[in-house]
């Protein structure tokens, strides 16, 4: 038999998230940071966002965070510019939902800015037209064709 040598298993690697329940201080952008929404995952510790000066970069998620931070596609995040590239930068921070909120309360974010809480299936004014558009058949006509 093959002597155990580790510390445990994947969960303990995967910790608790005890943290996740205390308020934390909102941290507003300095010089040479900028908010940006993600638009897409691109793998490999990348993402695709759209800064609030409107300019897509290709963000890399920072070793701290990778695996521990999870980022999904619509979610606010505060952004490293880089001085030597202007396209890529690195996304230093993750706001919950709620701290999002409170930035576009704050007037940090523009008013345009759709913040997508993780809400699944809620409806636009445009897409609740869309629900009434319907075609309505006769019986006379559904027995032509």
């Amino acid at each position: 038999m093959p002597k155990n040598k580790g510390k445990g298993g994947k969960n303990r690697k995967r910790g608790k998230n005890e943290a996740d329940d205390e308020k934390r201080e909102l941290i507003f952008k300095e010089d040479g940071q900028e908010y940006a929404q993600v638009q897409r995952m691109l793998g490999n510790g990348r993402c695709e966002a759209t800064c609030i000066d409107g300019t897509k970069r290709l963000c890399h998620i920072r070793g701290k965070m990778h695996k521990k931070v999870w980022i999904a596609a619509g979610d606010i995040v505060l952004v490293g510019l880089r001085d030597y590239q202007d396209d890529k930068a690195d996304v230093i921070l993750k706001y919950m939902p709620d701290e999002a909120r409170l930035l576009k309360a704050y007037g940090e974010l523009p008013e345009n800015i759709r913040l997508n809480e993780g809400v699944a299936n809620v409806l636009d004014e445009e897409d609740e037209r869309d629900v009434d558009d319907y075609i309505e058949f006769e019986d006379e006509d559904i027995d032509r064709i």
